[in-house]
């Protein structure tokens, strides 16, 4: 799994022209899925996700985890993430799962990710035309990858 977390003040997703989600404080994710991905990913990412101290403390550093400061989340589905561009222009997107896998881990993250944040999150529509709107606080973006985890 591979994700681009935005640390916001606000974000939304829109689905032919109807706001799906909107959040305040926060975090906007998007998530990418390929065929190797599965729980041990989800657990992973979860766990960092809500523990990744990237928002003020009293003092300006960034100290503070999602948890601490109450935020919401907003996950949005995403394959373009494993986009491969080596050759051509064309980007090739072979490494990124087909909804029959990529659906089921997609809606795991996001209940489990709802579940240890003991609230709902919002999400977007998988394989819908989506808008996002953010407004990215910081600004604050961190790219990570399950591949490339430690424990």
């Amino acid at each position: 799994m591979r994700i681009v977390l935005q640390r916001v003040s606000e974000a939304s997703v829109t689905i032919e022209g109807e706001v799906k989600s909107a959040i305040g404080q926060g975090i906007l994710i998007l998530l990418g899925i390929e065929n190797a991905d599965g729980e041990e990913d989800i657990e992973w990412l979860v766990r960092k996700v809500m523990n990744l101290r990237i928002f003020p403390d009293d003092a300006g550093v960034m100290n503070r985890s999602l948890i601490d400061v109450n935020g919401e989340v907003l996950v949005i589905s995403q394959f373009t993430l494993h986009a491969n561009t080596r050759k051509g222009n064309r980007p090739s997107y072979i490494r990124a799962a087909k909804p029959d896998v990529s659906v089921p881990l997609y809606e795991r993250f996001c209940k489990k990710l709802s579940f240890e944040l003991g609230k709902e999150i919002g999400t977007g529509e998988f394989g819908a035309d989506m808008k996002v709107a953010l407004i990215n606080d910081g600004p604050v973006t961190i790219i990570m990858d399950t591949k490339e985890k430690s424990f």
